[in-house]
C-alpha cells in the first residue's frame, strides 16, 4: 500500500504518545513506517509542516466539525465549552499544548479562531472586541495546558526547596490554594473558574451583559 499523510500523521502521533515531542523526529517516524526519511519529503517537506499535521489531527478529534451555538445558547457558555474542549484535546496527547503553541499554519485551529469570532461578532459584539476575547482565552487555555503537561517537579529539582519557609514567607498564597481545594475541587474547576474570570470580565468590560 502507497504511503500517505494521513498514514503518516497517525504514525506521528503514536510517536508523540510514547516520546513525547522532543521524541518525534523525521528519523524516527520514517523508522516505524519502514521507509527512507527522503519518502516523507513527498508529503511533509520538513518538520515544520509534520508539527502541524500532528497539529491539526489532535484538534480535529474534538473538533471534527465547527459548530456555532444554538440561538438561546449565550455566547459566554458557548466559549467556555469551546476553550473546555480545546484543553481536553491538548490534554489527550503529551506535550499538546507545546505542538499547538510551536505549529505556526494549523488550519484547524484557524477554523477555531474563525468560528469563535464571527459567533461573537454575530451576537453583537465589535469585532476588534471579539478577537480579543478570543485570542484572550485562547492563549490562556494554551498556556494553562502547558503548565498542567509541564509535569511533576523532579526530586532533584525540589531537594533544596524548603516548603516551610516558603508558607511562611507567602502565607496569604498557600491559604489560597487551601481555601480553592477544600471543597473537593479539581484541575478542572480551576480551569473553569479562571476561564470564567477571563469572560465575565471582558463581557462587563465590554458592557456585553444583559
Amino acid at each position: 500500500m502507497a504511503l500517505d499523510k494521513r498514514q503518516i500523521v497517525t504514525e506521528a502521533l503514536a510517536l508523540l504518545d510514547a516520546d513525547g515531542l522532543d521524541g518525534v523526529t523525521l528519523r524516527k517516524l520514517a523508522a516505524r513506517l519502514g521507509v527512507q526519511q527522503p519518502t516523507l519529503y513527498w508529503h511533509l517537506p520538513n518538520k515544520a509542516a509534520l508539527i502541524t499535521a500532528i497539529a491539526d489531527a489532535i484538534l480535529e478529534h474534538e473538533f471534527p466539525e465547527m459548530t456555532p451555538p444554538k440561538p438561546e445558547e449565550r455566547w459566554e457558555h458557548w466559549l467556555t465549552g469551546l476553550a473546555e474542549r480545546l484543553r481536553r484535546a491538548l490534554l489527550a496527547h503529551p506535550d499538546g499544548a507545546r505542538i499547538i503553541s510551536t505549529s505556526q499554519a494549523s488550519l484547524r485551529m484557524a477554523a477555531i479562531s474563525e468560528l469563535a469570532i464571527s459567533t461573537l461578532v454575530a451576537r453583537d459584539v465589535p469585532l476588534r472586541q471579539a478577537r480579543l476575547i478570543v485570542l484572550t482565552v485562547e492563549h490562556f487555555t494554551v498556556g494553562h495546558v502547558l503548565e498542567e503537561q509541564s509535569g511533576p517537579a523532579t526530586a532533584g529539582s525540589t531537594q533544596d526547596f524548603d516548603l516551610e519557609a516558603f508558607a511562611n514567607a507567602y502565607p496569604t498564597v498557600i491559604a489560597g490554594i487551601a481555601e480553592y481545594f477544600q471543597d473537593d475541587r479539581t484541575p478542572d474547576d480551576l480551569f473553569r473558574d479562571c476561564l470564567g474570570v477571563i469572560i465575565r470580565g471582558a463581557a462587563v468590560t465590554a458592557g456585553l451583559t444583559s
